[in-house]
């Protein structure tokens, strides 16, 4: 915790600690599990399926890649394994803005209740 969220923080009465604590900023781990959840949550479950699959063949093509004796076999097994492992992280990062977005939107709403509470 920074020092302005301390001094934030003293300067708020009871309910306002109450309010902070239902909306606290939510680590890392929490955030990417809350992306399977909510109007959304069908995407990430179909992005997070496909990049497993997508993985999951990158080892096996990387597999035969290592085993390969010849340059020929080696190239026609290494190059799909490479482009896999690619797209898989390609597609792993790609939930990275959503969840950037959701860390906003959670403190808009934040912001929007204290003010709400201060008008009421």
């Amino acid at each position: 915790m920074s020092k302005l969220d301390q001094l934030i923080e003293q300067a708020l009465s009871d309910q306002d600690k109450e309010m902070l604590r239902e909306t606290r900023q939510l680590g890392w781990f929490a955030l990417g599990a809350s992306q399977f959840s909510g109007k959304l949550g069908w995407v990430t479950w179909v992005i997070m399926v496909v990049q497993i699959a997508l993985f999951i063949t990158a080892v096996w093509t990387g597999w035969h890649f290592f085993a390969a004796s010849e340059p020929l076999t080696a190239l026609k097994w290494g190059l799909p394994s490479a482009t896999l492992v690619i797209v898989a992280t390609i597609l792993k990062t790609s939930l990275m803005p959503q969840m950037q977005a959701d860390r906003i939107l959670r403190e808009l709403k934040r912001v929007e209740l204290m003010i709400a509470q201060k008008a009421g």
